[in-house]
């Protein structure tokens, strides 16, 4: 029964502490847009992107031609 005395402070201060990180985060702006990175996997651009030159093909600039 003794343990109780020990067990509700830390259980307290536990509780304190979720409460004021969560507040921390809300007013840090981490639950603003939840959608939005979801929305933004699905907008993602799926044309070819051009490809660089191969460095071997190029004509290199100690050959004449």
């Amino acid at each position: 029964m003794e343990i109780l005395y020990l067990l509700i402070p830390i259980s307290v201060l536990l509780v304190f502490f979720i409460v004021v990180v969560f507040l921390w985060a809300v007013k840090g702006g981490q639950f603003d847009d939840l959608e939005g990175p979801a929305h933004r996997i699905l907008m993602d651009d799926d044309r070819a992107k051009p490809s660089l030159p191969d460095p071997d093909s190029a004509p290199s600039p100690d050959k004449k031609v």
